[in-house]
């Protein structure tokens, strides 16, 4: 049975989607057409679902389908001397329709003023969260959303424009910058406003657990809650929390937790373990990545995420602020 990556897409994004029968046509296809999980499959001997490594996404040029050149490649950020993550896209439209639809399945579809405390996309263009933050600002940001990491002052002034206008808010940012702007901010958000951090706590400040950083912004912020984004260089989806830490997975992405050493031996509801990611978007990539993050899942079918592994590098929003 031939792969069509534009009916798939299709399907994939279409309403209520058979995640399982999705899931495992493009394991199908990516087990043969991917050349870097052909051969791990080889050395382990196995044609069944495998979560493959994050780091191959450091080492290899993560591709299906042949050796085709990438319209963009995300990159991951690092310190110096490391090797940075490289998730190579052949359509961008696949990423736009996941970012977008991935964001209003879990909030209301309408215009917002999105103000962003990243680096803007001259700067960091190759980052995912940056092209994805561009993206919702070009297809529903209202007047005076943009990027406003360095300039605090800039951002109060919007908050208040957009309060007196009576327009949403949707406040995104690494940890770090958002607790440095509540530390100094004296303008009240509307109780109305998305308030999302998208981590970025390693290496930075006393190290302090997610709940601890929401009451610091809740407060610093005047709001009563602080949702969350979780996603990744090597992933075209992303999940989100609107309060408490508790992620949710849009319906063509699923999460499994595993024993950290073998992604195979699955964990029950409660228990910590490796997070495994399905993210049936990366259809000319790799949909199935063991990461390097710790997490638990809860009956509700939500995830928390506990943390990184010891050994793993320093990545992304924690290096961008």
């Amino acid at each position: 049975m031939s792969f069509s990556a534009d009916t798939f897409i299709q399907r994939l994004f279409g309403a209520n989607p058979d995640f399982e029968s999705l899931s495992n046509e493009l394991w199908q296809y990516q087990r043969v057409q991917n050349p870097i999980m052909r051969r791990f499959l080889d050395l382990l001997g196995t044609e069944e679902k495998t979560f493959m490594p994050i780091s191959f996404f450091k080492e290899h040029d993560m591709k299906c389908g042949g050796d085709w050149s990438p319209v963009a490649t995300f990159e991951s950020s690092g310190t110096t001397g490391q090797i940075p993550s490289r998730h190579h896209i052949l359509d961008m439209n696949i990423y736009r329709q996941a970012a977008l639809e991935g964001f209003f399945h879990f909030f209301e579809r309408k215009s917002y003023r999105i103000l962003a405390l990243l680096p803007s996309y001259l700067e960091r263009g190759n980052s995912s969260l940056v092209q994805m933050v561009k993206l919702w600002i070009d297809e529903f940001g209202l007047p005076g959303s943009g990027f406003y990491l360095y300039n605090f002052e800039a951002l109060e002034q919007a908050i208040s424009e957009a309060a007196d206008a009576g327009e949403p808010i949707l406040l995104i940012g690494v940890a770090f910058a958002l607790l440095d702007f509540a530390e100094q901010n004296t303008t009240p958000l509307p109780p109305d406003t998305i308030v999302l951090e998208t981590g970025g706590m390693k290496g930075r400040k006393e190290e302090i657990i997610r709940d601890e950083l929401h009451q610091l912004l809740t407060k610093g912020l005047k709001i009563n809650q602080i949702g969350s984004e979780y996603g990744m260089t090597e992933l075209l989806s992303q999940m989100y929390a609107k309060s408490a830490g508790r992620f949710f997975a849009p319906p063509w992405a699923k999460v499994v937790i595993s024993d950290i050493h073998l992604s195979s031996l699955p964990k029950a509801i409660g228990q910590s373990g490796r997070i495994n990611l399905i993210d049936l978007a990366n259809v000319h990539s790799c949909a199935f990545i063991s990461t390097d993050d710790i997490g638990r899942m809860y009956p509700d079918g939500s995830f928390e995420v506990l943390g990184r592994l010891d050994d793993s590098e320093m990545r992304g929003c924690s290096l961008m602020y």
